[in-house]
Order: C-alpha cells, then structure tokens, then sequence
C-alpha cells in the first residue's frame, strides 16, 4: 500500500489456512506454539519485515503483514512449524490489500469462525499485536487496523445477537456430551489440559451438567488447583493420569501439545470410554481407535453438530456485516488521509521556510520588531493554509491525486519519502 504512504513495502497481505479447506492434521503442521511464533517474529526483522501480527489457534494459522512478496511470509510459516509449501498450497489463501483487511475483519468479528459467533479469536489478535507491538514489528497501520476490528467485535456482540448463548469448541463440547451421554451428572469426568480452552471447558462443564465428579489433571498442578479452586473439583497429579483415565467415563483433552499426549497404551479399562479431543496438532493418537470401548471425536466434528441456536445466529449476519462496513469505512477514511499527509506535511514545511526568511528579513530591516508575535501570528496562518488544503483533499467530490500533483508543482514540494 506504497500509495498511502503506510509503509516501505508494497502490499499488505493476509496469508494462511483455516477449517474451511485444512483438516486437523494439516491444521497441526501449521500450528504455532509460543516458541515457534517468537522464533517466527525474530526472522521477520531479521529478513527486513517490518510489521506482522500472527495467529494461530485450533482452526487457523494467518499471518498478517507486510512484504514485497506474498512468498516471504509464507516462508516464515512454513520454516517455524512442519508445514510445507507444497501442503500449504493445496489448502491455504492469500488477500491482498482491501481483500486482506476485509479479512481480518470477517475474522476477527467471529463471522469466518468454525462455530458463528464464537469470539475468543479477538483476544488472539490482540494478544498477537500486543507480542508483535513489544517486539517492535507493529506499524501504524496494522496497530490501527487492529484496533478497528476490535471496536467492530465490539460492536457487533453488543448491538446483535450473534453471540448469543455460549459460542465456543469448549462449550460445543458440552453440547456434545449432552446429546450423547446419558445420565452425564453422574458420569466421571477427567479433563486433561487446563490451558484457556480447558478452562472454559471446565466452567462450561460445571455450569451445564451439574457434575460433581469432575477432576483436573495438568502437567503443571499448581495451574489446575487454581481453576479447580473456583468450583471446588478434584485435582490429581501428572503421574496418576493412567489411574484416572481407567475410572473415568469422559475424558476430555485439551493439552495443547505438539504431540500427542493419549495413547491407546494409556487406556487399560475395558468399559465404555468417550474421549474429546480438543487441540490443534492433535492429542490424542488414533490408535485408541483400536479399542473396542473407546469412541474418538475430535473438534472439527463438533463443530459439524448444528443446533436451532447456531440457525438463529445466521439472522443476524447481515446486520453483523453492516457494522463492519461502517468501521472499515472509517478505517479506509484515515488511510486515505495517509496518502497526502506527506504533502501537507511538506507544503508546511515550506510555509515555515518562507515564515523564517521573512522574519530574518523582518529583523534586520525593524529595530524595534517584536518576533513573538510576529512568530505567533504566522504559524497561525500557516495552520489555517495547511488546514485548508487537508479539508480540500478530504473532499470526495475532487481528484486527490490530481490536487496533490497540483500542490507538490505550485509550492515545489521535493518527492517525498514514504513514513
């Protein structure tokens, strides 16, 4: 978006891959963890890019940035996780420019989400923008592009009902259980994983089913014993998992592990097992498919399971989408002002030559010149100038380029370098 003046590089592009053509295992070679994301961001400055933001969650991966090339950032995914260019072609997109902030926000505003409405992916923006703002790989532009889409999923879960009832895989999950279980508030329950998508299954299990034998198992105890805290569960050690997994009638996985955390060798129970896996890679092997007692499913078939709720939402689609045209509009308004904001800047900058010559000659020639006001009384003019070109400019109903080739002519403006 050289012409707006935003950045050194060419294009703003949104780059990756999502549920809609990616299945799980695909989704999981392209997923990043915390390590591989900094890794990812370190070799985006060192290769020259200068602003990105990345996510990744269990049904996307996407890069938003900067680049000459579109190819760039998908170097950067495919060389920080065990995705290839190859894969990432079958399955993957690209948006450039208007189509990839017009992404970003369908995204954001939970519109392009796996389960409509569903929101957490806001808050992986903004945590996403936070990381790339503290490691200096935030422009202007995609801090205030960011910012715009969340005033639009703002907007969009107060002023509809999109969101209405709980929108989530956590809460999908539950849904699940209910259809499938019966008897489920005396079902013994384990939940494997209490990372952000095991604490809403957690909240979501205790506030829905009533269940009272519910226990938490996390490599880290101290993690789970705080949420177990909150509604008063069980917690058991890492090292008593085997133990658990044979009393129990649910377990539920949400380990967020590169690998697989649940074998078919951890299970030694004959009795009827469910087991829900809900991360991205997967964590749970498909050989416990082997097992006559077990029944798998994993999140993307959750998210298949369409309920009267998840109909209702659909309605308000076309009110959701009207908020993001009113918030794009005024996102694309201050881009536009981007574009001759070098020229005024510049055209100010030759008024305060002119004002300095002339007060250098105003010095000489007057013994008793008072420069205070003199200085005041022309940098107020020069104010109302530039003011009045930038108002000229905004107008809709004139050539902006044509008037900013005008101005640059008339008042000799140097060319000027992109900011």
């Amino acid at each position: 978006m050289h012409q707006y003046n935003v950045s050194k590089s060419s294009s703003f592009y949104a780059i990756g891959l999502s549920y809609k053509k990616a299945d799980a295992d695909i989704r999981g070679h392209f997923s990043l963890d915390e390590n591989s994301r900094i890794n990812l961001l370190n070799q985006a400055k060192e290769a020259g890019i200068e602003s990105l933001v990345v996510t990744s969650t269990c049904n996307r991966t996407e890069i938003y940035g900067f680049a000459q090339h579109p190819f760039q950032l998908i170097k950067l995914l495919c060389d920080n996780t065990k995705g290839t260019v190859e894969e990432f072609q079958e399955v993957a997109y690209i948006y450039k420019n208007q189509e990839a902030i017009s992404h970003l926000f369908r995204v954001g505003s939970g519109l392009d989400s796996q389960i409509l409405g569903d929101f957490e992916i806001i808050s992986q923006i903004k945590k996403s923008a936070i990381i790339s703002k503290k490691m200096d790989l935030l422009n202007p532009f995609i801090e205030r592009l960011v910012n715009a889409v969340i005033q639009a999923s703002k907007r969009i879960k107060t002023e509809t009902d999109i969101s209405s009832g709980a929108t989530s895989v956590s809460f999908a999950s539950v849904q699940y259980i209910f259809h499938t279980v019966e008897d489920i508030s005396h079902k013994n329950i384990l939940l494997f994983g209490t990372g952000k998508i095991g604490r809403n299954t957690c909240e979501n299990l205790v506030k829905h089913t009533k269940n009272e034998r519910i226990t938490l198992i996390n490599r880290t105890k101290n993690t789970a014993e705080h949420i177990a805290g909150k509604f008063n569960l069980v917690v058991k050690d890492y090292t008593n998992l085997q133990e658990e997994i044979s009393n129990s009638d649910i377990l539920i996985v949400a380990t967020g592990a590169q690998r697989p955390t649940i074998d078919k060798h951890l299970i030694q129970s004959d009795k009827p097992l469910l087991i829900l896996d809900l991360s991205i890679p997967k964590n749970v092997h498909d050989n416990v498919e082997d097992l006559p007692n077990v029944m798998l499913v994993h999140l993307d078939d959750l998210s298949r399971i369409t309920d009267e709720t998840q109909e209702k939402r659909k309605e308000h689609i076309p009110l959701a989408e009207t908020i993001i045209e009113e918030v794009k509009k005024e996102f694309n308004d201050w881009l536009e002002t981007r574009k001759f904001a070098p020229t005024i800047k510049a055209l100010k900058n030759k008024l305060i030559d002119f004002k300095n010559a002339e007060l250098e000659l105003q010095r000489k020639k007057n013994a008793d010149f008072n420069e205070e006001q003199a200085e005041l009384i022309s940098n107020n003019i020069i104010q109302k100038i530039t003011n009045h070109f930038a108002h000229h400019l905004k107008d809709d109903n004139i050539s902006t380029d044509d008037s900013l080739e005008l101005i640059k002519k008339v008042f000799q403006l140097e060319t000027l370098i992109d900011v």
